[in-house]
């Protein structure tokens, strides 16, 4: 028995079961941020919109620090590691964090349309309420990206139409210019083709003037 009351063996089986309740934990995390909704970086992060940045800091540290694939074997964490840090990217982004929560306004808004309530009405605090505002939000957020999609493809094509464009004028140009350089190339030959046939011509009608006697 040690001085503690706490034998060796009962020491390992705490420290055995220290490690299973981390390694759980690390697992559930791990679990929980794959599960998370993509274009949500407040859910990835398991945030509320709105929080300070230092929160955002101070939980990406933590969460980090418990979901490391040096900290664990677990082979999804580098899948969620990199969803991690991504979302904390894209949230101290303050361009693509402004997007993210006009998205999760909007669809505040649009609930409170659809519903006809107002910015006051009670329900607006209510857990149900919240459950619903995140299901909307990510109707907007995949609306949003779908647009944003569609516009890089819009704006892909007409990129590809321009260089083509670009392509077939600089290949016009070099067509003439080589066209340009084939006729420079000709030019005494024509000339003295030209010379020839004048001199040739005056022969002949040297010829049909010769006094005949």
């Amino acid at each position: 028995m040690a001085a503690d009351g706490v034998d060796k063996d009962d020491k390992d089986i705490l420290a055995d079961l220290d490690r299973e309740a981390g390694e759980y934990l690390k697992d559930a995390e791990i679990a929980r941020i794959l599960s998370a909704f993509k274009l949500d970086a407040y859910a990835i992060l398991d945030l509320q919109p709105g929080v300070a940045e230092s929160d955002i800091k101070n939980c990406f540290r933590r969460k980090s620090l418990l979901i490391h694939p040096d900290k664990t074997k677990n082979p999804l964490a580098p899948d969620a590691f990199d969803r991690l840090k991504k979302a904390q990217a894209e949230l101290m982004d303050e361009k693509k964090r402004e997007r993210l929560d006009e998205a999760i306004a909007d669809a505040r808004m649009l609930l409170i349309r659809e519903r006809k309530w107002t910015v006051d009405t009670p329900e607006l605090k209510s857990p149900e309420f919240a459950k619903d505002w995140r299901e909307k939000s990510k109707e907007v957020l995949i609306d949003n990206e779908l647009r944003r999609r569609k516009q890089m493809k819009a704006q892909l094509a007409e990129e590809g139409r321009e260089q083509r464009k670009a392509e077939m004028e600089i290949e016009e140009r070099k067509r003439k210019r080589e066209n340009e350089q084939a006729w420079e190339n000709t030019r005494d030959n024509r000339i003295n083709s030209w010379r020839d046939f004048q001199k040739g011509g005056l022969k002949k009608k040297k010829q049909k003037t010769k006094p005949i006697g």
